[in-house]
């Protein structure tokens, strides 16, 4: 092994070493966030800091979140290689790049154009050929494809949307930052059962507001 590798594989076991620290325990989780390379997520400056367990700044003012929250949620959402997932707020594409390694098919939607063009380029690049970026307005679901077995939301709603719940599979589990604000939201883990709806409190995060419409961005460059 060079001397280069070395610290690059101390930086690996690092950063499963903390994931499970944070309580990320599943193996295939665990080995999920391994084989997604971080740092094709995020923009050059900022590829070095890509093992550490920090939200780090994307395009269009957004963040890519810590790999902690990023395996915490995937955990509770228990995704299963017969699943299709439906995800709100694709970012750089991140999360559904982890997603990919355990879902049969994953679709994801993001408000912002620039980001949906960044995320699928990504994910091209990474083989994830069972990942769908769709630029459009999350809060509308994607009822063409529903129901889902499981659904993510990368941004915190006021309350857990009922549009999303109906697009959900009975027996299946959503997993939604909920809160008023952007410094007190819980995330919550939702299960549809024949008898009605269960709730979990899975701790306290901070995600960027679920917004209405299609972000008026700026064109690239």
């Amino acid at each position: 092994m060079s001397e280069a590798a070395i610290p690059q594989e101390e930086a690996r076991w690092a950063f499963i070493f903390t994931l499970q620290q944070a309580g990320v325990r599943e193996k295939a989780v665990l080995d999920a966030l391994e084989a997604t390379p971080r740092d094709r997520f995020v923009d050059g400056l900022f590829r070095a800091r890509a093992l550490e367990d920090i939200a780090l700044p994307i395009s269009c003012g957004q963040t890519i979140s810590q790999p902690s929250v990023v395996g915490l949620m995937t955990q509770a959402l228990e995704v299963t290689n017969r699943c299709k997932v439906l995800e709100i707020g694709a970012g750089s594409g991140y999360q559904a790049g982890v997603l990919s390694h355990l879902a049969r098919r994953v679709y994801t939607i993001e408000r912002h154009r620039p980001l949906a063009r960044q995320a699928r380029a990504a994910l091209a690049d990474l083989g994830a050929s069972n990942v769908t970026v769709i630029s459009g307005d999350g809060t509308a679901g994607l009822p063409e494809q529903a129901p889902f077995d499981r659904i993510i939301v990368t941004a915190a709603a006021e309350d857990v949307p009922a549009f999303l719940l109906d697009q959900l599979r009975d027996g299946g589990i959503m997993v939604i930052p909920v809160g008023q604000s952007d410094t007190v939201q819980q995330m919550i883990k939702v299960v549809k059962t024949p008898e009605g709806l269960e709730y979990t409190e899975l701790g306290d995060v901070r995600f960027v507001p679920l917004l209405e419409g299609i972000a008026e961005d700026l064109p690239d460059g």
